[in-house]
């Protein structure tokens, strides 16, 4: 069986919906090809059940040679079903020039398939809704990565020398156009909890492909961050976690995850608050 998604949005989006398209791939025993826009495409390496990425941007302004080309790559395979978190009538359109007998969507004339008013929360547990009328389950807090050992030892080599416990801070990229936490209190917090753990060691996510991310997110004891794709990557591979400026629905009831600040606040959030949601305070 071939299955196609069809997800919009960054790294982060494309990582929220890792565990919903393996559960597909695994419970239909399916092949599965996902399109997505262009700079998160690599984010599909770190799931092998994944055999093709079809780079498109969903934005607005999708020039005809780039519809014309996304049409022409859903329509060679023989693709059984179609999964859509996008939305717009172009897209419907194009869908419904498919061959494709299963379409399930949140709305559109191109759905076979509709579905009822989405739940809140976790995004990753939410996209269960698009799995229940194939009645698969989704246990997203369930689902690990797999990273190979070669790129968890290439991390590993990485690492700050010492056997103390490792946090790796992830601040927000700079591209990002939210306010991120001040840059001061980056730089404060590790020597607070020297004061405590005179053996802590330090390390910044330093970018790197989403597999060398991932297997340095792994690496570490504990993870700090207000980077959306790093937090993903410490909930997709059982990292604990504080992430900043989410809000606590927003993220599994997890032992060892938990949010703090407001998205747009975090520059009134103090470092004792970040203390304490580490256990320190």
């Amino acid at each position: 069986m071939r299955v196609l998604f069809l997800i919009p949005g960054g790294s982060a989006s494309q990582l929220q919906a890792i565990p919903a398209v393996a559960a597909v791939a695994a419970g239909l025993n399916a092949q599965v090809q996902v399109a997505c826009p262009q700079e998160s495409a690599a984010v599909w390496k770190l799931l092998p059940a994944v055999e093709k990425v079809l780079p498109f941007s969903f934005a607005a302004g999708v020039s005809l040679a780039e519809w014309a080309n996304l049409l022409g790559a859903v329509r060679e395979p023989d693709f059984q079903l179609s999964i859509n978190l996008a939305s717009g009538w172009a897209l419907d359109l194009l869908l419904s020039l498919t061959h494709i007998p299963t379409r399930i969507a949140r709305s559109g004339f191109s759905a076979t398939t509709r579905l009822p008013a989405l739940p809140a929360g976790w995004p990753s547990q939410a996209l269960e809704a698009w799995l229940r009328p194939l009645e698969l389950p989704l246990d997203a807090d369930a689902f690990r990565l797999s990273l190979r050992k070669a790129d968890l030892d290439g991390a590993a080599a990485q690492l700050p020398p010492g056997k103390g416990p490792l946090l790796l801070l992830a601040p927000m990229p700079q591209t990002s156009v939210s306010p991120d936490w001040p840059a001061a209190h980056w730089q404060a917090l590790p020597e607070a909890i020297r004061a405590r753990l005179a053996d802590l060691r330090v390390s910044r996510a330093s970018g790197g492909s989403p597999v060398q991310q991932a297997a340095q997110v792994a690496s570490a004891d504990v993870v700090l961050s207000s980077d959306p794709s790093i937090t993903e990557l410490a909930l997709l591979t059982g990292t604990p976690l504080v992430a900043l400026g989410r809000s606590g629905d927003s993220l599994p009831r997890r032992e060892g995850v938990q949010g703090v600040g407001t998205a747009g606040g975090l520059d009134q959030l103090g470092v004792a608050e970040v203390m304490q949601a580490l256990g320190l305070g």
